[in-house]
């Protein structure tokens, strides 16, 4: 192996799990070698300890995570059933005794301070949302992930932020990593991999085969950079994540990551890096949690996955539309302006209904100003399937405001 500095990268990287060519990822003969040749039962409200095939309740599962320091356990964002998962680890592992810290992708180390405050009860709920800017961190609806920071907070479980300053990840994309400032590059570890064939195999199986237009058709180059990019990612939150468990935890702490399966899947993202990092930082056991749907979007039945693809399976139902409705289209600030300009509308979207195109500028939604992505996702945020929404923006020389009907 060898460690590589992180390339830059041009998008924002790794959707959640379920986007695209779910049914691939679920079966590459990728990750432990022990597991990566057989198949594990996928079994819904069931937990499959994937090294055994047996089938646990929940109550049972801190059992098994009696020796894991680590435990990283995947989501998909927008799927309420994987929220309720990750909160049921915190819950039993909780009720079984272990000190708690809970890993968060969505907050930069930096704003560790926001976090603080939440858990100690300095900030009420629209406060914490207002100046820790979670439309802008994260982007997604605040209440796919309430209860989880409502039970940390009510149980004084310790909420870390785990991933690089917003400018630094900017930086990095516009300029790389040879061209970073002394200050810029201190954000990053130094620990790095990039070298994994299997982590290039999942990479890819996430974006090939889908029809997915910002990433087919990509040059090795490319694919290069966005792979140093994600492991950059990985190797960010695997330090911080460790970094915080040996400050503050003792010997029966258990540090929970809470962030995206292909950060976590066929132990290739975070767990990767942590191992890579593993001689100067972290010798602990590491675990994997990810749920899997039991029925595809497509209306296949998920009977069995990989056994290498997590330590253990929790089995959800089958995948549906998401509970809080999203415009379907996604955009980048627009250079030199307080704007966003979008730059994908996925198909049947109530945005592509409403006839919304790339190269649109949005200037306001229902008549409220749009100058950044915070306000954008706040606005949206705020509406529930069935209603509608007044699209302003402005394409060429015309300025157009759409009806978006927010239907599944």
């Amino acid at each position: 192996m060898t460690a590589k500095r992180a390339l830059p990268c041009v998008l924002p990287l790794l959707l959640a799990a379920a986007l695209h060519g779910q049914d691939k990822t679920l079966h590459l003969a990728i990750g432990d070698p022990a597991r990566k040749d057989r198949e594990a039962p996928v079994v819904l409200d069931g937990i499959t300890d994937t090294r055994t095939g047996e089938i646990l309740t929940p109550a049972e599962l801190p059992k098994r995570l009696a020796g894991a320091r680590l435990v990283l356990v995947g989501e998909s964002h927008t799927d309420i059933d994987y929220h309720h998962a990750e909160l049921r680890v915190l819950q039993e592992l909780a009720r079984a005794g272990r000190p708690v810290l809970v890993g968060l992708e969505m907050y930069p180390y930096p704003e560790q301070w926001f976090l603080d405050g939440w858990v100690d009860g300095r900030l009420t709920e629209e406060a914490f949302l207002q100046t820790s800017r979670w439309y802008e961190n994260w982007g997604y609806n605040w209440l796919y992930y309430r209860d989880i920071f409502l039970f940390a907070r009510d149980h004084k479980l310790r909420m870390v932020a785990l991933n690089a300053p917003r400018d630094v990840v900017t930086a990095l994309r516009k300029k790389g990593f040879k061209n970073l400032t002394p200050e810029e590059a201190a954000h990053i570890p130094t620990d790095i991999d990039t070298s994994s064939p299997e982590h290039r195999i999942l990479f890819k199986s996430y974006f090939e085969g889908g029809g997915d237009p910002l990433h087919s058709g990509m040059t090795e180059a490319q694919w290069d950079s966005m792979i140093a990019a994600q492991s950059t990612w990985d190797a960010t939150m695997a330090f911080h994540a460790v970094k915080a468990l040996q400050e503050q935890g003792g010997q029966d702490t258990v540090m929970v990551v809470l962030v995206g399966s292909g950060h976590v899947v066929y132990g290739l993202g975070i767990q990767y890096q942590a191992q890579y990092q593993a001689a100067r930082h972290f010798q602990g056991k590491i675990a994997t949690v990810v749920p899997v749907n039991v029925r595809d979007g497509e209306g296949h039945d998920v009977r069995t996955v990989q056994a290498s693809y997590a330590d253990f399976v929790w089995g959800v139902p089958a995948q549906t539309d998401p509970v809080y409705p999203s415009l379907g289209l996604s955009t980048s600030p627009v250079e030199g302006e307080r704007a966003l300009k979008v730059i994908l509308v996925s198909e049947k979207t109530p945005a592509a209904k409403a006839g919304a195109q790339v190269g649109d500028v949005i200037v306001a939604l229902d008549g409220t100003a749009v100058p950044d992505k915070e306000t954008l996702n706040r606005l949206v945020a705020a509406k529930r399937w069935g209603d509608e929404a007044a699209l302003t923006v402005r394409r060429g020389n015309e300025t157009k405001t759409l009806r978006v009907i927010l239907r599944r």
